[in-house]
């Protein structure tokens, strides 16, 4: 059995960017394959017409929680040490980011990371997409927009006595830690998959192609098992960098799968890779292309595909760079938020998640362009 404490450093790094590609990698042949998309998820729901891509994010977001909090457990890995459980927090901001996200996701037709999965596919508009992403979460990080960011944060703070849900709990009915960790746990995924799978689809004309695909795709076996595959991968990206990445001297910030801070670093890592090291993020979007890449070869579902107009270029752009501005602001992106965050309990989490459904709410209401 390896020792992981016993690699030396800049052993220890090249193991770590190792795993992460290997997950990337997984990530995108299963998002490829099984369309895992929150955006479509969500639109499905709002138009009460078929569940099954609800089925799979939902199924994914417990799969995420189980995994991330037994870990927690298991590993001692101390997931209040992750970006998203912060005592002092924006909470205005937070929903506001998640609005510009949600909002930029429906414009552009794709979240970050499934404009990854499309560009592995040959879809050229997802391109220009991350592109603008990456441009707007730089500006808002480190460039332009970072000190109107730090101001607006720092004038709206949201001081929190708990930082999660079961501290929460723990203090408001004075419960003990673990019933309150795994009370939360349970009380979330029987609220996820109860409220998934009790949700019927509206029946279609049962000799049309249409509804028996529409059949096949809410197979359980085909819904249930890529999300508790892809759900997994998270508790994994917590091990990558909470216990092979630990280091007393130079610890790997601890992290997960998230895709908005990570485009930056890629475009970054890209224009600068002789003065700035190779991290996590770009090599998890690197394996994510890849996989998405190779998934849609073998599956022969690979098909270049570009712009048909100005105006759905103009949608692209302005999408991207909203979902780079949000995700900041929100702390994460609809995969960053809504697996990795929320497999985490951080109160924080809940606020983004919720202004990510509201601002694609708004912009169904507000526009009317289709397909990506």
């Amino acid at each position: 059995m390896i020792d992981w404490n016993a690699i030396p450093a800049e052993q220890r790094e090249a193991w770590v960017l190792g795993a992460t590609a290997a997950m990337g990698l997984a990530y995108g042949v299963l998002a490829q394959g099984s369309r895992l998309c929150f955006l479509r998820a969500v639109q499905a729901a709002f138009a009460r017409t078929q569940h099954a891509p609800l089925r799979l994010f939902a199924v994914a977001m417990a799969a995420a929680l189980i995994g991330s909090q037994w870990l927690s457990v298991a590993a001692d890995v101390d997931l209040r040490q992750s970006l998203y459980a912060q005592s002092r927090v924006s909470w205005v901001m937070v929903a506001l980011g998640g609005v510009l996200f949600g909002y930029g996701m429906a414009l552009a037709n794709a979240c970050g990371a499934r404009s990854l999965v499309l560009l592995g596919s040959g879809n050229l508009r997802s391109l220009v997409t991350l592109l603008c992403l990456a441009v707007g979460a730089s500006a808002t990080l480190t460039g332009v927009l970072a000190p109107l960011r730090i101001r607006l944060t720092e004038a709206t703070p949201t001081p929190l006595a708990a930082t999660t849900l079961p501290d929460w709990l723990a203090g408001l009915v004075a419960m003990p830690d673990a019933a309150a960790r795994w009370g939360s746990v349970a009380l979330l995924v029987a609220g996820l998959l109860g409220w998934a799978f009790t949700r019927r689809d509206k029946a279609a004309a049962p000799d049309t192609t249409a509804a028996k695909a529409s059949s096949s795709s809410s197979s359980p076996w085909r819904t249930l098992l890529p999300g508790v595959l892809i759900g997994l991968l998270v508790p994994l990206g917590w091990w990558i960098t909470g216990r092979l990445g630990a280091d007393d001297f130079e610890p790997v910030p601890l992290a997960s799968i998230t895709f908005v801070a990570p485009v930056a670093q890629a475009l970054q890592y890209l224009q600068l890779s002789t003065g700035v090291a190779l991290g996590h993020g770009a090599v998890l979007c690197a394996g994510v292309l890849a996989g998405a890449w190779a998934s849609a070869l073998l599956r022969r579902e690979f098909q270049w595909q570009g712009f048909t107009s100005a105006a759905q270029t103009g949608r692209s752009m302005a999408g991207g760079v909203l979902m780079g501005v949000g995700g900041v602001l929100a702390l994460g992106c609809s995969i960053g938020q809504g697996l990795t965050g929320f497999s985490t309990l951080a109160l924080s989490t809940y606020p983004a998640l919720a202004g990510i459904v509201a601002g694609a709410w708004l912009a169904g209401r507000t526009t009317t362009h289709r397909g990506q």
